[in-house]
C-alpha cells in the first residue's frame, strides 16, 4: 500500500492569502459600471445579525441597500457607501438594485437555504 502526502496549508498561507473576490456589474440606468467585493467573513456575520436581530422573523426593511452598500467598493477597493447612505440607496430603483444586490449576493456566497436557516427553517 502506498501513502501519499499531501502539503497542507499552514497559517500563514491562510492568513495571507488574498481570497477576496472582485466583480464588475453594469448599471447603464446608473451611468456606468460599478465595482463589487465579496463580504469578509465577519462583514456577513454582522450582515446576518443585522437582519436577524434577536427573533426569529428578519428584519428585511431595506435589506438590499444594505447589502449592496457593504459590497460596492471603488478602484482600490474601499467602501463606496456608509450605513448613513443606505436610505438613498433604497430609493433606486427596485429592479436596479436587486440587480446588483443578486450579483453581490452570489460573490459573497448568501444563499437563498442561509436565509432559511436564520429564520431557522
Amino acid at each position: 500500500m502506498t501513502t501519499q502526502t499531501a502539503e497542507f496549508l499552514g497559517r500563514d498561507a491562510i492568513l495571507g492569502a488574498d481570497d477576496l473576490a472582485y466583480d464588475t456589474v453594469p448599471v447603464p440606468e446608473w451611468g456606468g459600471t460599478v465595482r463589487i467585493r465579496a463580504l469578509t467573513g465577519t462583514e456577513r456575520d454582522r450582515f446576518e445579525a443585522e437582519i436577524a436581530g434577536n427573533t426569529k422573523r428578519l428584519k428585511l426593511d431595506n435589506v438590499r441597500a444594505k447589502f449592496v452598500a457593504k459590497c460596492i467598493v471603488d478602484a482600490k477597493g474601499n467602501a463606496v457607501f456608509s450605513s448613513s447612505d443606505v436610505a438613498a440607496l433604497g430609493r433606486k430603483n427596485a429592479a436596479v438594485l436587486n440587480r446588483v444586490f443578486e450579483k453581490c449576493q452570489r460573490l459573497s456566497g448568501l444563499t437563498d437555504e442561509d436565509v432559511d436557516e436564520l429564520l431557522g427553517e
